[in-house]
């Protein structure tokens, strides 16, 4: 997997703009896969996304931890996955939930090493960790 880009962030505002400007140049039919522990930024950075990709208004951009899905329609449709209470790939694929990863939108997972054998080979991986309090490394890697 190849590293597109390494930064580091300082603040969430900082995250914000950095994965809007991702979110603009992002195609539909991506997966993007986020990783780090909870409070990383996860949903921080799909607020970004979401906004610059589909312009969804970031303010409704929520974890959809209990629901597992959330689907924001904009100019792109964003399918957000948080896939923490997930027990394995056979209750993702039981719900239906493969079908997104097809889907003419941008699909955004967290929590997706609990599905890895079921993502594709292009996909688009963030991983967040915390340098300190307020900042936080963010590596953007591409697949295959």
């Amino acid at each position: 997997m190849a590293i597109i880009e390494k930064i580091i962030s300082h603040s969430e505002s900082e995250t914000y703009k950095l994965s809007f400007g991702f979110g603009q140049q992002l195609e539909k039919g991506s997966v993007v896969c986020l990783f780090g522990d909870l409070g990383a930024g996860k949903t921080t950075f799909i607020k970004g996304l979401a906004a610059g990709a589909a312009g969804y208004p970031s303010e409704n951009v929520s974890s959809p931890t209990f629901v597992y899905l959330n689907v924001y329609e904009g100019t792109t449709n964003i399918y957000h996955f948080d896939l923490y209470r997930l027990r394995d790939s056979d209750e993702f694929l039981a719900a239906g939930f493969d079908e997104y990863l097809h889907y003419d939108g941008i699909c955004c997972i967290e929590w997706s090493e609990k599905i890895a054998e079921l993502i594709p080979e292009d996909v688009i991986t963030i991983h967040l960790s915390h340098v300190n309090e307020n900042s936080r490394e963010i590596i953007i890697q591409q697949g295959d």
